[in-house]
């Protein structure tokens, strides 16, 4: 794989950069939680250290193709300068007057940032011929191209995977570091190998549990997808989540696990109440006696210790996916006491992983450092995929 070392002396050079920084925003435009752009500072920093004119493009949100002000990557600006520690230029669109006239006026080790690639159709098309015209855009303003997003490599748009084919193209140290974690963890990982998947939707991981079957010593499963799980054990889950298509599905796994020797762990208990809310008849039951007028919101306190005694003595863990509704403080124990259970693993001398996404923004939003773990992956779904086995486009392309 290419790197940025391969495209030789950048002084002067036009850079074009795809970094993620699909940052949280709150209804002021604040942002919430700044991974991403730390994240991507590393590599900016790389390039203009070395001279480098630097065209940043990233997306932030689901614009369906056309701007909307709500999806403006401008709160990004003023955090990406304080970062960096030099003025960020920000472009207004994204191949258009303003972003041409502001590469126009970049000189060595200058940053700029274009607006929302996704404000334009052609990023995220399905047909070819549009992506590859809005990609032959942005590669007329550069002279290489870096690809430095992890979170969209697993998508074929155009500023990941047709760009890459029209510049000198690389991939940054994110990305880089991103590919050689999930080697880690998928090429003789040391064990016990443990993975903790959570989230709403079975539907979204039955890949990669499939796969993982084949290279993890034991799943530990919560969030709102243990309700299939639970009732392919035939329990009562009431108003819990529940992708009823996948109940044979996930039955079959369990039996699966069984024979290969496998062990999956499910909850024992759970907290649940009569709505999905913060107030109200909220209780614990056993995972067996959920109440059919009643909701699964996190896993309970006993479930809480057994995930913690089965990441106790592991050497490499994977955690994608929150146990709860943790944004609800009455649901957050679970996802705590998992993150709690990493740090300790690492403290350890374990190989701890937290997959991106809602995982990533509930241990910060639970208090815990990035440090605290041996890696937070900035792309969730990214992750997945490559744990499920499939090519990643945007890495492919840079082979």
């Amino acid at each position: 794989m290419k790197t940025i070392a391969d495209l030789g002396d950048l002084k002067g050079k036009r850079v074009l950069v795809r970094s993620d920084l699909n940052v949280p925003l709150d209804g002021d435009k604040n942002i919430t939680d700044d991974g991403r752009i730390r994240a991507s500072v590393p590599t900016i920093k790389a390039l203009t250290d070395q001279g480098a004119r630097v065209i940043v493009v990233a997306h932030l949100g689901r614009p369906k193709g056309a701007p909307e002000e709500k999806y403006s990557l401008q709160p990004v600006v003023a955090r990406m300068s304080e970062l960096l520690g030099q003025d960020v230029a920000f472009a207004t669109d994204t191949v258009g007057d303003s972003a041409k006239s502001v590469v126009e006026g970049l000189k060595d080790g200058d940053v700029a940032l274009l607006e929302n690639l996704r404000f334009n159709a052609g990023e995220t098309s399905k047909d070819e011929a549009e992506r590859k015209a809005f990609a032959e855009q942005l590669a007329a303003m550069a002279d290489a191209y870096v690809s430095d997003g992890f979170g969209v490599v697993h998508r074929k748009q155009a500023s990941v995977y047709d760009v890459a084919q029209l510049l000198p193209a690389a991939m940054g140290g994110l990305v880089q570091n991103e590919v050689e974690v999930l080697k880690r963890l998928t090429e003789d990982p040391e064990r016990p190998y443990a993975v903790v998947l959570g989230g709403a939707k079975v539907a979204d991981k039955l890949g990669v549990i499939d796969n993982l079957m084949k290279t993890a010593d034991r799943l530990l499963i919560g969030g709102g997808m243990v309700f299939t799980f639970l009732k392919a054990q035939g329990h009562e889950v009431g108003k819990s989540l529940l992708d009823e298509d996948n109940v044979q599905t996930c039955k079959g796994y369990l039996d699966k696990a069984k024979e290969s020797g496998v062990e999956i762990v499910l909850p024992v208990d759970v907290v649940v109440n009569d709505s999905f809310s913060a107030d109200g008849d909220i209780r614990t039951v056993d995972a067996d006696q959920i109440p059919a007028d009643a909701m699964g919101l996190d896993i309970g306190p006993r479930s809480a210790e057994l995930y913690a005694s089965k990441l106790a003595d592991c050497k490499t863990v994977f955690w994608n996916g929150p146990m709860g509704a943790f944004e609800m403080a009455p649901y957050a124990a679970g996802t705590k006491a998992v993150a709690e259970a990493l740090v300790k693993a690492t403290e350890g001398g374990a190989f701890t992983v937290v997959g991106g996404g809602d995982s990533a923004a509930a241990v910060r939003q639970l208090g815990f450092s990035d440090d605290q773990f041996s890696h937070i992956s900035t792309g969730g779904g990214a992750s997945l995929e490559y744990l499920e086995g499939k090519e990643l486009p945007g890495v492919a392309i840079l082979a």
